[in-house]
């Protein structure tokens, strides 16, 4: 059996047409709502990625389909969020 103490987090990244139907439906699907809302085009996958505690340093590559995957610390996630979108209320871990 896996060990899921070490699990990677997986990060989707979504553009929608509505965005309130999209929150609600896929909060319900995954049992967590969005870390970051951004306006993109609707109707596309915007990136993927995962958190990996092991990770030196945040990367981007693209895969043999053309998605970009992200590789990221929590810390490093946290770094480019606040950097991009510096009025948020999002906190890495919210309650925190």
């Amino acid at each position: 059996m896996p060990d899921i103490s070490k699990a990677k987090r997986v990060h989707v990244a979504i553009a929608v047409a509505d965005l309130e139907a999209a929150i609600e439906e896929y909060t319900a699907r995954l049992g967590v709502g969005p870390v970051t809302i951004s306006a993109n085009a609707a109707g596309k996958l915007r990136h993927l990625g995962f958190e990996d505690d092991s990770s030196p340093a945040a990367t981007v590559e693209t895969d043999s389909n053309g998605f970009i995957w992200e590789h990221f610390t929590l810390a490093q996630q946290a770094e480019e969020i606040l950097e991009r979108w510096p009025d948020t209320d999002w906190s890495p871990r919210p309650g925190q």
